[in-house]
């Protein structure tokens, strides 16, 4: 994916008490997420990397082994989230980190579509997510999810409430 963002810095380096503080939210605070498995590889302003390996309890289709829908459209929203989120903070540097996580309690999905663009059938896969835009009040991402070889298996696009 390539950033298309004009209005969030791109060379930010975030803290790591920002870092970690996004990780933890989205790892351990969201116990959806944790049950899932979703392990976040990077995140920047520029967009967010994230891997989720197969288990049986995500097991949508049991005749192929596939992973379920309902969990690839909770990984991209969860990834878009965090994409604006991450890029949010990328334009209030002038907070301190602690400020910046606070922004998480005003944040919600607004919109969310998901394509469905081949079976999700492996043993792992990858999420990339970044933020189109994020203006004053609602941000906007773009999200795939792949399989562990690079295949693009669903995309997604989603608005999220900023403030």
């Amino acid at each position: 994916m390539t950033s298309s963002r004009a209005d969030t810095p791109l060379d930010v380096a975030f803290e790591p008490e920002f870092i970690e503080g996004l990780r933890e939210i989205y790892e351990e605070k969201i116990l959806f997420n944790q049950w899932m498995g979703l392990k976040i590889s990077s995140i920047e302003a520029t967009g967010i990397v994230a891997h989720l390996t197969m288990k049986p309890e995500l097991v949508g289709h049991f005749a192929y082994h596939r992973i379920h829908g309902g969990v690839i459209s909770a990984v991209l929203d969860a990834m878009g989230s965090l994409a604006v989120l991450a890029a949010l903070g990328a334009k209030h540097m002038d907070e301190v980190p602690a400020k910046r996580l606070e922004r998480f309690a005003r944040h919600s999905t607004i919109d969310l579509r998901i394509d469905f663009l081949r079976p999700g059938i492996g043993d792992a896969f990858v999420i990339h997510a970044e933020a189109v835009r994020v203006g004053a009040r609602v941000g906007n991402a773009r999200m795939e999810f792949r399989a562990a070889d690079g295949k693009l298996l669903s995309t997604g696009t989603a608005a999220y409430l900023t403030s």
